[in-house]
């Protein structure tokens, strides 16, 4: 077979590309809202956010579906964030060492990243019944959808909010910069924009006209008769 098939008959990258997209989980799903909102005023803050999310689902995921069978079900949820804080401890020692200074300015949101409803939703959902391989996917693509959205979010802001971009000035010294983006109710109203888009995208989805299938013999069009 050219692609590997789930046990539901499902291709396995559906796994990775629901989270990414169909199933995202800001946008469809409307969780883990608290650092989406909080640290995304700058694109530095949201990648460092959006990696050390990434990390710790995915390892998380991958060691939940390789103990399942021997945690016992009264204290699964225990022994899912006690594996959590494992790698949260992990993330935020990497990125004081590595990044300090975006360190600092995420403050006590890494450490936060253990009760982020996200993680624990897909331990609880996913992980904790199906395979390493399938837990795998579902970990990647539901940390790569939300870091795309903190990355959305995060460039957005800072462009509007500080002129810059990663740091670089775009507009020079004669622009202006929009300081309520960077500040909280500028997260709300980029989230609420970018809800307003999907909601816009599906509700125009779903009106989209059906093409009428004419039945042969009544008034059917002479393109439907000759490709019958």
């Amino acid at each position: 077979m050219s692609a590997a098939v789930s046990s539901a008959g499902r291709p396995a990258r559906e796994d990775l590309l629901r989270g990414i997209w169909r199933e995202n989980p800001v946008l469809i799903q409307v969780l883990g809202l608290c650092p989406t909102l909080a640290v995304t005023n700058t694109v530095a803050n949201s990648l460092a956010m959006g990696a050390a999310t990434t990390f710790v689902l995915v390892a998380s995921s991958v060691l939940v579906a390789s103990v399942k069978q021997i945690v016992p079900h009264q204290v699964r949820i225990s022994a899912y964030i006690l594996i959590i804080a494992t790698f949260v401890t992990i993330a935020e020692m990497v990125l004081q060492a590595t990044v300090p200074d975006v360190h600092k300015e995420l403050g006590p949101f890494v450490a936060l990243i253990v009760v982020n409803c996200i993680i624990l939703g897909r331990m609880e959902a996913f992980a904790s019944r199906h395979s390493v391989g399938r837990a795998f996917m579902d970990g990647l693509g539901n940390s790569l959808g939300f870091t795309l959205v903190l990355l959305l979010m995060g460039g957005f802001r800072e462009v509007l909010g500080n002129g810059t971009l990663l740091g670089r000035s775009l507009f020079g010294a004669s622009y202006e910069p929009w300081i309520v983006m960077i500040l909280p109710p500028g997260g709300f109203f980029t989230l609420g924009l970018l809800l307003l888009v999907i909601g816009w995208r599906t509700k125009r989805k779903d009106l989209t006209p059906r093409i009428r299938r004419w039945p042969l013999g009544v008034g059917a069009p002479r393109e439907q008769e000759a490709a019958r």
